[in-house]
């Protein structure tokens, strides 16, 4: 006798973080405020921190940004300053966005001269485009982040098969 299809769970979303080591701080507080996104098995995350010892780190960074369906770039002056983070990570991240391969998420974590960068052009979080540095109530501001990843993630859930 056949049996009904059991749904399956949905896999998820794979998440790779591009910062400045200069901003690795900021970096840790939204890797708090994703817990949950993680403990519901929406999202898992990965930024370069976890290379061990004796793996080639470019290679390594290369592999995550090719695989990841989110990017976040955690934009600030110290992001736009370094050539890897802007060159490499951002352009790649960039052209996987626009062959929709992956959504690229900009997120400004400090105030900083980012308007004319290449990805300006997307919506960036915090809402308002208000920098998580300059809330009044930075928890505020990395809720409205972890909101707008949610619903990203959620969103590309629904369109991609398990």
């Amino acid at each position: 006798m056949a049996t009904a299809a059991t749904v399956q769970p949905k896999k998820a979303l794979r998440l790779m973080c591009c910062y400045s080591r200069k901003d690795a701080t900021l970096r840790e507080e939204l890797d708090v405020y994703i817990a949950p996104l993680k403990r519901q098995e929406i999202i898992e995350s990965w930024y370069d921190g976890e290379i061990q010892a004796g793996v080639e780190w470019r290679k390594e960074i290369m592999r995550h940004l090719e695989e990841s369906d989110i990017i976040v770039l955690l934009i600030s002056a110290y992001f736009i300053a370094s050539d890897f983070c802007y060159n490499i990570e951002m352009t790649r991240a960039l052209e996987r966005h626009d062959a929709g391969e992956a959504c690229v998420i900009p997120i400004i974590v400090r105030t900083s001269d980012w308007l004319s960068a290449p990805f300006a052009r997307l919506q960036s979080l915090p809402k308002d485009t208000l920098a998580v540095t300059s809330w009044t109530n930075q928890d505020e501001a990395w809720t409205d982040v972890v909101t707008g990843i949610r619903r990203v993630a959620e969103s590309m859930r629904q369109r991609k098969p398990s």
